[in-house]
């Protein structure tokens, strides 16, 4: 049986180009490669795209791109679908069948590299041009999730251009949400850029620094409870795990939490009663179909402590795929393997 092209994309322009080169590098090692032939795409952290044919440790260590790189591009022309790359002063053009874009954040996904994918009519994993940038842009989601009801804390947002404005608008905010109060870049992950202020000063300070990446801020309610996330997957037909649990080793689980120490903890299935275990399940296959989400993405739900409430924090469309990421342990906690995961994946892709 003719083995299936497949470009794997990693690196990016966003802060979270490290972490895309730690998830690329996990899927790399645990990809079928009796059914995919599997082409390498970087993309530099100034906007370089390179053909890689190097091994995969290089990749892990960012050092990929001093060696083993040519100069390529993903076609817009559906007449080609494939890459085109300048080998030895000509260019060659590889045709692909297939997609994965292990890209985190910024021109990852938000929508903007979907939209060249579906002009090269190549299939690809993940949310589509809307849904990317509908989960990408939290004020957004935000604002849908109001509309359909789906429960989540009392938020604000603001623009660059307003914050010369904060002396006015800070007492609003403090009545509003009340102190202490969390604020993040609306198109930002991986908790990049995200503070937890407890008075004017530092929400000032935090506001000043969630601007550094972003030029909208979301501000948020503080809510005291449980940390749990859901793995969805599929397109029509949409199923969910049962969450899991983040057992966070500081105040919230941050960048450093997550990707340097790993020192926090997982529980699956997270400890809740099995009437709340399912109704959170339900909450995230709602919240996926409401945010058009294809392919999948992982649900991060809030259990306030004080009322039992299940709050959405938000949706990730293109989650962690590293050796203690939560949306690969979760579907593995069904019985899955990994390299079945990543041809669930692509199935669901090419089926679109």
């Amino acid at each position: 049986m003719k083995k299936i092209e497949l470009a794997v994309i990693f690196g990016g322009m966003s802060s979270e180009h490290d972490i895309s080169l730690l998830s690329a590098t996990s899927i790399l090692s645990n990809i079928d490669k009796e059914k995919y032939n599997i082409t390498k795409i970087g993309i530099t952290r100034q906007g370089g795209w390179l053909l890689y044919t190097g091994d995969n440790a290089s990749i892990a260590d960012n050092t990929w791109f001093t060696k083993e790189c040519v100069q390529c591009v993903i076609s817009p022309d559906t007449t080609t679908q494939g890459v085109i790359f300048n080998l030895d002063g000509s260019y060659k053009t590889k045709k692909i069948d297939v997609i994965f874009p292990v890209l985190h954040g910024k021109n990852g996904e938000d929508g903007t590299i979907q939209g060249l994918f579906d002009l090269s009519g190549i299939p690809y994993v993940g949310c589509g041009v809307l849904g990317s940038s509908i989960c990408m842009d939290k004020a957004i989601a935000n604002q849908i999730m109001d509309s359909n009801q789906i429960p989540r804390c009392a938020w604000d947002f603001l623009i660059k251009s307003d914050f010369e404005d904060f002396e006015n608008l800070e007492p609003k905010w403090a009545e509003k949400l009340g102190y202490p109060i969390f604020v993040k870049p609306a198109n930002a992950g991986s908790s990049i850029g995200i503070n937890k202020a407890t008075d004017k000063k530092e929400l000032k300070a935090s506001i000043e620094h969630a601007f550094l990446h972003d030029n909208k801020v979301v501000l948020e309610r503080f809510v005291q409870g449980q940390e749990v996330e859901c793995a969805v997957i599929g397109n029509d037909v949409v199923e969910s795990t049962l969450p899991g649990e983040i057992l966070a080793s500081k105040d919230f689980y941050d960048y450093e939490d997550k990707y340097i120490k790993g020192t926090s903890k997982t529980q699956i299935p997270a400890n809740l009663s099995d009437e709340m275990l399912e109704k959170v399940r339900m909450l995230a296959v709602k919240s996926y179909k409401a945010l058009c989400c294809t392919g999948l993405s992982r649900v991060d739900f809030f259990i306030e402590k004080s009322t039992g409430e299940v709050l959405l924090n938000e949706i990730n469309t293109l989650p962690g795929f590293t050796a203690i990421s939560m949306y690969p342990e979760l579907m593995m906690s069904t019985g899955l393997s990994y390299d079945g995961l990543i041809d669930q994946l692509i199935t669901l892709a090419m089926s679109k």
